[in-house]
């Protein structure tokens, strides 16, 4: 017997983070460029720019945090304008791993994550 549906009234908010290679200074620009673009477009919570991996990322990256009801404009933008750049757009469920493992999708590379940083439940 198959596991039941998950419900999608369990994301209370989504999460993208967007990565670029800091020892390159036109994927940092690339990078700046979208921040300045989303930034002046959709009301979301630019997270601080990490210039070495942090938590369960690779490498350098920042995190745009948003509302449910920017999903249907944001992700959208972001597969249009992100230059080449890599991000991971996940929902926030409270389950940080499944999060970032199997509810993400990628828009470009799919980069190996650190998830034994990550714990089964926020609390």
């Amino acid at each position: 017997m198959s596991e039941p549906a998950k419900n999608e009234a369990t994301i209370t908010a989504w999460h993208a983070h967007v990565y670029y290679d800091a020892q390159d200074p036109e994927s940092r620009a690339r990078a700046a460029r979208l921040r300045e673009r989303v930034e002046a477009r959709f009301p979301a919570r630019m997270g601080r720019w990490h210039d070495v991996p942090v938590g369960p990322h690779p490498s350098a990256m920042y995190q745009i945090a948003f509302s449910s009801e920017l999903f249907p404009g944001l992700a959208p933008f972001l597969m249009l304008n992100r230059d080449g750049l890599t991000v991971l757009l996940h929902p926030e469920t409270g389950r940080p791993r499944d999060d970032h493992t199997l509810h993400a999708a990628w828009l470009g590379a799919v980069l190996p994550l650190e998830t034994g940083t990550l714990p089964e439940t926020e609390g």
